[in-house]
């Protein structure tokens, strides 16, 4: 997988303390199925399209694409002091060479959305799928999850038609 300085520290809009956005490993699958039981109800079901009980499983179907080259899971962290941080997010990506095409997932926790934390996720992840090559990036949401619609608009995806009457599908051209 092509490193990219995405240990960097980046302070969003609004949060107490750096954030850093990394790597997700195979030690993380504990602290990302706490960070899934977190979440609402609601930002669980538009996270994962619907309502799954599974969270452990999830994370570690999050993580176990890690020594696949076109799959990986970007964690966001909140650090405050030493030691180990606190997941406020996470995306998911994964290209499907059939349809040439990535696709993603991604969650913020509940307190820390719309503080620019999912629009620096998707940066990140867009930065790591080009530098991978990729040329186009897409994902599915709910009609109905106006704020992941929006967060899509500001980060430069567009609506491409493709959804039916319960979902939307974005996408974008990496710029390289």
């Amino acid at each position: 997988m092509s490193q990219l300085s995405l240990d960097a520290v980046v302070r969003p809009h609004r949060i107490m303390g750096p954030v850093c956005i990394r790597p997700a490993k195979a030690s993380d699958v504990e602290s990302l199925s706490i960070y899934f039981t977190g979440l609402s109800s609601t930002s669980r079901n538009r996270r994962f399209m619907g309502a799954r009980a599974d969270l452990a499983v999830v994370a570690a179907e999050c993580v176990a694409g890690a020594d696949h080259p076109d799959h990986f899971t970007l964690l966001a962290e909140l650090r405050q002091g030493e030691g180990p941080g606190t997941i406020i997010g996470e995306t998911r990506y994964a290209f499907d060479a059939a349809a040439r095409c990535g696709d993603f997932a991604i969650s913020v926790a509940d307190v820390f959305q719309r503080k620019g934390v999912g629009l620096q996720m998707m940066n990140a992840m867009e930065r790591q799928a080009s530098d991978l090559g990729h040329e186009m990036i897409a994902a599915e949401t709910a009609r109905a999850n106006v704020e992941m619609r929006g967060l899509a608009k500001k980060a430069g995806y567009e609506d491409t038609g493709l959804g039916d009457w319960l979902s939307v599908h974005l996408a974008k051209r990496l710029m390289r």
